[in-house]
């Protein structure tokens, strides 16, 4: 059973201290969900999990290895989809799909994972459509379907259910519980409700900077 955890996360951004003193812990099978206002630091949050900004201070581990020294090995273990999808405009569904399917998997499995994936977000319609012809709905299924199309045991994923419809939202939620009981893990933003069993609630809010003196000391001491 894997455990990925973080801290005593410090963020900054800017002159901003962001959150401080952050700490999670998660294991196999486990869903994190982030909660909090506005600019508390959910997105920030996930992209630090998945190696795209560093912190300011603070650690984050995969059992006892340090993610923050072994970066690329991190990265190998995840899909991050953040706010901005990433299907190139040039390509067709099934351009972009296969290019994902492709990168950890070998061509049998890849091609098994892309007929997957165009079936478990119904977008097998689309699959000659160029990702510039797409709507917000199916530029979004598309950008989640890549999660199917190469298989990855942490899932980060920021704020997923945006333009999606209740049917879209309602196989995402089976997909997580699917990825969970396989053994996977999964972290995510949402303002709306998700049908999750099981998850874990974490209030980024709950570490923000509303304390101004601690903000002003932390900057202070240059971390």
């Amino acid at each position: 059973m894997a455990i990925f955890s973080g801290q005593d996360l410090v963020c900054i951004r800017g002159e901003r201290l962001v959150f401080s003193g952050l700490t999670f812990s998660l294991e196999s099978k486990g869903c994190l969900t982030l909660i909090g206002h506005n600019g508390a630091g959910k997105s920030s949050l996930l992209r630090m999990m998945a190696g795209l900004l560093s912190p300011a201070a603070g650690g984050m581990f995969w059992d006892d290895t340090s993610v923050l020294e072994e970066r690329d090995e991190h990265r190998e273990r995840l899909h991050y989809v953040g706010h901005h999808d990433a299907i190139k405009p040039v390509l067709t569904v099934e351009e972009n799909l296969k290019f994902w399917a492709g990168l950890r998997s070998d061509p049998a499995e890849a091609e098994a994972n892309f007929i997957e994936a165009l079936d478990v977000f119904d977008i097998a319609h689309l699959f000659d459509v160029p990702g510039r012809f797409l709507s917000a709905g199916q530029k979004r299924r598309a950008n989640l379907a890549r999660i199917i199309a190469s298989k990855s045991p942490l899932w980060l994923l920021d704020e997923p259910t945006t333009a999606l419809d209740k049917d879209s939202i309602k196989k995402l939620e089976g997909l997580i519980e699917a990825h969970r009981e396989k053994g996977g893990m999964v972290v995510l933003s949402t303002h709306s409700d998700m049908n999750i069993a099981h998850q874990q609630i974490l209030n980024v809010g709950d570490f923000s900077a509303a304390r101004g003196a601690e903000s002003a000391s932390l900057l202070a001491e240059g971390i």
